[in-house]
């Protein structure tokens, strides 16, 4: 009976060692970090912490591009932590046509407001390409509801004075009527006071900057660059662009563009952009 027990010990170890199941000393294997393909996070974002289903941001914003014809812009630097261009405390307003930095990026502008193609609306929120709108109240007062949406996505809201005269012409009077009344306009409309300034046609003079002043003004901006119909207009001869150049825009339409939408006229500006090699950045950030 003896010798049955021992051999089936035997057997059973004989089974054991070659099935694998024997009993391990746990030091000798400890954990294994999962890797990043069975779920674990990686630096970066791995595999493991992206959501299922998420959507591709890249691949989303370039078919957003390729609706408007364009390709994607690439991303503009994080801004300045301390802006370059500041009004000093009690001081005048500084006037500004660019802003100091070399970074390869430009700031777009488009002024007055009479033309207000819902496709302009649709074009912004697809490409995101941040804008500053110097608004004008005789040319938007039918409609203030159409730059609702586009102060919601984000684009600066700045003042263009209440009925656009030659600025320099007038009395201190009248030219803080026209500034600070369309102040008190877009913050009444829009809940935002603006900060920035542009006096119609770039006409200004130190009276113009006293009254901006007055009018909480913290700076008045002019241009590089004006858009025309299909190509950019510039000051200086090189003809190209400098990093922090700001560019001139309108609201216009066909009958201003020879047949041309306000969609067209940006996708073209666009363009005319990166074929230099420049992102857009967004001017509030530096003012």
């Amino acid at each position: 009976m003896k010798k049955k027990i021992a051999l089936w010990a035997a057997l059973t170890a004989v089974a054991l060692l070659v099935t694998g199941c024997a009993a391990e000393d746990p030091a000798a294997h400890p954990p294994r970090a999962p890797t990043a393909r069975e779920g674990a996070p990686s630096a970066g974002g791995g595999a493991g912490d992206k959501a299922p289903g998420a959507p591709d941001r890249a691949a989303a914003a370039a078919a957003a591009y390729r609706k408007w014809g364009l390709k994607p812009f690439a991303p503009p630097p994080a801004p300045p932590a301390t802006k370059p261009v500041v009004r000093p405390p009690g001081g005048p307003v500084p006037v500004i046509s660019d802003i100091p930095t070399t970074e390869k990026i430009v700031f777009i502008t488009i002024d007055d407001g009479a033309e207000k193609d819902p496709g302009f609306v649709t074009m912004m929120k697809d490409l995101k390409v941040p804008v500053t709108m110097f608004l004008t109240d005789s040319a938007i007062r039918g409609d203030y509801a159409y730059f609702a949406p586009l102060v919601a996505q984000g684009h600066g809201l700045a003042n263009h004075t209440l009925t656009h005269p030659n600025l320099p012409t007038l009395s201190q009077d009248a030219q803080r009527r026209e500034i600070c009344g369309q102040r008190t306009a877009l913050t009444k409309r829009f809940g935002t006071a603006p900060r920035l300034f542009r006096p119609p046609y770039g006409n200004w003079n130190e009276t113009t900057r006293a009254a901006a002043g007055e009018c909480g003004v913290d700076a008045i901006v002019l241009w590089r660059e004006s858009m025309q119909i299909t190509n950019l207009q510039y000051q200086r001869g090189d003809r190209k662009l400098h990093p922090g150049d700001i560019i001139l825009a309108h609201f216009r339409g066909p009958s201003e563009l020879k047949g041309r939408t306000m969609t067209e006229m940006t996708a073209t500006m666009l363009r005319r952009v990166q074929e230099q090699g420049f992102t857009v950045a967004r001017l509030e950030d530096y003012v």
